[in-house]
């Protein structure tokens, strides 16, 4: 499988995808491409999924139905998502072509 990750996803999460090739938006140029221009571009670059910790996504654009799937992720502390790598994996594992999905990790607090 072919991801995008999304500026805000954590770089250490990508060694714990297995042999799926991931690829972050700043590698394609993209870091500066809003959601809207992202989902498209990702489309565009035959991705099979964009995984984001942007919780707003699915309020601001149609995420149902794409070309692509979207996991999002409940937060980008990586302390927290760790602790659900095996959620995480099994989710990305099992996405289908133009759904999207939320892995809720928590949220982080400051103390």
């Amino acid at each position: 499988m072919k991801i995008l990750f999304d500026q805000n996803v954590p770089r250490n999460l990508e060694r714990h995808l297995g042999s799926h090739k991931v690829i972050r938006a700043a590698e394609m140029g993209w870091e500066e491409l809003k959601n809207g221009d992202l989902l498209a571009a990702a489309e565009g670059g035959l991705f099979d999924l964009l995984l984001t910790c942007d919780q707003n996504l699915e309020h601001q654009q149609k995420v149902i139905g794409r070309r692509i799937a979207i996991l999002a992720l409940s937060t980008n502390n990586w302390p927290l998502i760790r602790e659900h790598l095996a959620k995480i994996s099994a989710a990305v594992d099992s996405a289908i072509l133009g759904t999207y999905f939320v892995v809720d990790c928590g949220t982080f607090r400051r103390p």
